[in-house]
């Protein structure tokens, strides 16, 4: 794999799928559907994989490709593949709320290696260099990268520690869990925005116990973990792989190294 040719193209197609979101975003009302599990999809959504989809069988067309949009029901035969959620936040994205990214992943050996995550209403791109350390671009983002910050995970006060929480799926369960730790203050955020936090260092822990698919997290776990932070299962605090069957996640952690774990 040419790792310098898949991330620019990564931000390439992020961008493209982020104007493509926007576009309907900024538009006038939009229809929402209901899919076979209950989850709102736009023709944004639809949009966005379709621009991402083309990009990335066009240039790798030996990698499997997994996309929300598109998943079947059996399961992946490959441990190396693409993951793609095009727009994670649906429900932000409906209620005109900016905590909506653009996902794309690159997982080897069940392992989220590189990935972008795009906030477009936001501004915000993050993404793994071919090296798979983790950077932020700043804006306004033309057909070159322009200048990135290096991403690193904080270094925490587990007296103190600093907690982000799903804004949509907040429950008792995670309030309960977050209540186990010292914590000196908590934010909220949709989508996979959560693990870019961790990965700038704006938060230390990011607790889900709530039932997510892989494509929700492998491009926010990639990003994270190219800044030094992990993401582990809620049961025995190993990594979170991918490539399950179904490809559904079990409950986990998303912390910076330093944070003991209850």
């Amino acid at each position: 794999m040419d790792f310098a040719e898949l991330m620019l193209l990564f931000r390439r197609l992020a961008l493209e799928a982020g104007a493509r979101i926007l576009q309907v975003y900024h538009g006038p009302d939009f229809e929402v559907r209901a899919k076979g599990d209950a989850s709102p999809v736009t023709e944004a959504d639809l949009a966005a994989d379709a621009v991402i989809s083309a990009g990335l069988r066009a240039a790798f067309p030996q990698v499997p490709l997994i996309t929300e949009e598109q998943a079947v029901s059996h399961a992946l035969t490959a441990s190396t593949f693409f993951i793609v959620d095009p727009l994670d936040g649906t429900k932000e994205f409906v209620q005109r709320r900016g905590d909506f990214t653009v996902n794309i992943a690159y997982v080897q050996d069940g392992v989220p290696t590189h990935g972008v995550v795009y906030a477009p209403a936001k501004g915000r791109l993050f993404y793994t260099l071919p090296n798979g350390r983790s950077v932020e671009e700043t804006g306004p983002f033309g057909p070159d990268a322009g200048v990135v910050t290096p991403l690193r995970v904080s270094t925490p006060d587990n007296a103190a520690l600093m907690v982000v929480a799903s804004k949509s799926h907040r429950d008792q369960a995670t309030d309960d869990y977050i209540a186990r730790y010292a914590v000196r203050d908590m934010t909220s955020a949709g989508s996979s925005l959560k693990f870019c936090l961790l990965a700038t260092g704006e938060a230390d822990l990011y607790p889900r116990l709530g039932r997510t698919m892989e494509w929700d997290t492998a491009a926010g776990d990639a990003v994270l973990r190219g800044a030094g932070g992990c993401t582990v299962r809620f049961d025995d605090h190993q990594p979170l792989a991918y490539g399950k069957p179904g490809w559904d996640n079990p409950f986990f952690i998303a912390h910076a190294p330093g944070v003991v774990l209850k």
